[in-house]
């Protein structure tokens, strides 16, 4: 009888020095970055350029000046690499702070970045794998099911019969994303010389980028992430309406993860939940009860929530996909974050807040009265938390505390902006779905993290929370 052939990580138990991740030396900067230098700026002058003189000439008929200037910007991102791909995403999952036609153009960026050659594909898997490409699969997918900036994603059959998906690294990535990190860091320095950028703590979120993307390219570090996201979700003995892809880990190598296959859409194809008869509200609230209880009770969050990355499955689940990158909030700061939510979700106790986020440097010391400074951060945010998802805007949100920490002299850290950004994710599809949840007063999203206090605020005040 002939053995089945296995990867390298086939246990599923590697070393902690295989985990470990390193970054770029950000204070680096030399000739190969002054030549990066000049190729953005004459990629994106020549795409410009020509794109609008196609408009001009109405070659290029159809498009306003505007959807013009955003194609431009597409793409010169994708000419340039997954480092702009990356921020292209970032601003397509962030309209309420850029242009609504800029992110609407970007948004294809998610997974529609042209492919690398499948011989690439095969080299890359026979070599992490050890093994032929016919010895590991029945068949997989010359044409991939999408293609985005670190990788691309094949189907695939297993030997045993499962239905499965790989994804596969791109060639010579950390070269040119070194040399664009680099160059951003020198542009955060620069902003944070400014008094608004020094509030938007713009070294620190390049350092959390430096730090965030050599993550993303380590599959070995996904795959444990993703393993351990998706034991935790049924910690508590419910969240059975949300899942995460099993990883097979005969089939994982350095460049390659391998994994159960979802069958739905992305979350933002919004006509899918009427045809399907899903309660798209309350399938929303069961995802961002997982992604609460993951980031304040086991410590790991999805740190890219984009609608692609959550998939309403066929069979009515939602699905987190994609764990390239995630978060963890350090000890004082997931502490700070519960205090913020205990708050606003059951007593309204702000010098709770007050107090929390003094202890972390969000908010200095001295400030004065306890009462009062409680009483001043209950004033900007209680109006905010009263509303509905479809009055607020995020970008305003985020106006609020950039202007509450240049009242208190505090800046932004980053830890808590990797939060924010979650939510900034969340509001696109939030609010053509579920217009008139008031997320920040969900007792369900808690009711695992404060049991005892979610069970006597219901049962005072007769909330039904539904089952799970």
């Amino acid at each position: 009888m002939t053995t089945q052939p296995r990867g390298p990580y086939a246990d599923g138990v590697v070393s902690e020095s295989r985990l470990h991740v390193p970054e770029c030396d950000l204070r680096r900067f030399g000739l190969p970055e002054l030549f990066r230098m000049v190729h953005i700026w004459w990629t994106f002058t020549s795409i410009l350029v020509t794109e609008l003189t196609r408009r001009l000439l109405r070659i290029e008929r159809g498009r306003s000046w505007g959807q013009t200037f955003a194609h431009a910007i597409r793409l010169s991102f994708v000419t340039l690499g997954p480092t702009f791909v990356k921020l292209g995403q970032l601003v397509a999952s962030s309209p309420g702070l850029f242009p609504q036609v800029l992110a609407d153009e970007l948004k294809s960026l998610f997974d529609d970045v042209p492919p690398f050659d499948f011989d690439l594909v095969k080299e890359t898997i026979e070599d992490d794998l050890g093994h032929p490409l016919e010895d590991m699969f029945v068949s997989i997918d010359a044409m991939p099911l999408a293609s985005a900036s670190i990788s691309q994603v094949h189907a695939c059959t297993l030997h045993d019969g499962r239905d499965a998906v790989i994804k596969v690294q791109r060639p010579s990535l950390i070269r040119d994303i070194d040399r664009d990190l680099r160059i951003q860091y020198r542009i955060a320095r620069l902003i944070d010389r400014t008094k608004r950028g020094r509030l938007m703590n713009p070294v620190g979120v390049v350092n959390d980028f430096n730090k965030t993307v050599h993550e993303e390219l380590n599959f070995l570090l996904e795959a444990t992430r993703q393993a351990s996201f998706r034991e935790h979700i049924g910690y508590f003995g419910d969240n059975k309406w949300i899942t995460a892809p099993e990883v097979y880990w005969d089939a994982c190598g350095p460049r390659t993860l391998c994994m159960e296959r979802m069958y739905g859409v992305p979350f933002d194809t919004f006509h899918a939940f009427e045809e399907r008869a899903v309660d798209a509200e309350l399938l929303l609230r069961r995802g961002v009860k997982v992604w609460f209880e993951a980031a304040y009770v086991h410590g790991l969050f999805h740190g890219d929530v984009h609608a692609g990355n959550i998939w309403l499955l066929d069979d009515g689940r939602g699905a987190y996909l994609d764990f390239g990158l995630m978060g963890s909030l350090a000890p004082e700061y997931r502490q700070a974050n519960l205090a913020a939510l205990e708050t606003s979700m059951i007593d309204g106790d702000y010098r709770r807040v007050v107090t929390a986020f003094q202890r972390v440097g969000l908010l200095p010391e001295g400030l004065g009265d306890l009462e009062q400074v409680a009483e001043m951060v209950k004033s900007m945010v209680e109006p905010m938390l009263d509303n509905r998802i479809s009055e607020v805007n995020l970008g305003e949100l985020l106006e609020n505390q950039l202007a509450l920490a240049e009242q208190f002299g505090t800046r932004a850290d980053e830890n808590m902006v990797l939060v924010t950004k979650q939510l900034m994710y969340f509001e696109r599809y939030v609010k053509a779905l579920a217009p008139d949840w008031q997320m920040a007063r969900d007792l369900f999203l808690v009711k695992n993290i404060f049991p005892e206090q979610v069970g006597r605020k219901a049962t005072d005040e007769g909330i039904c929370l539904p089952e799970d």
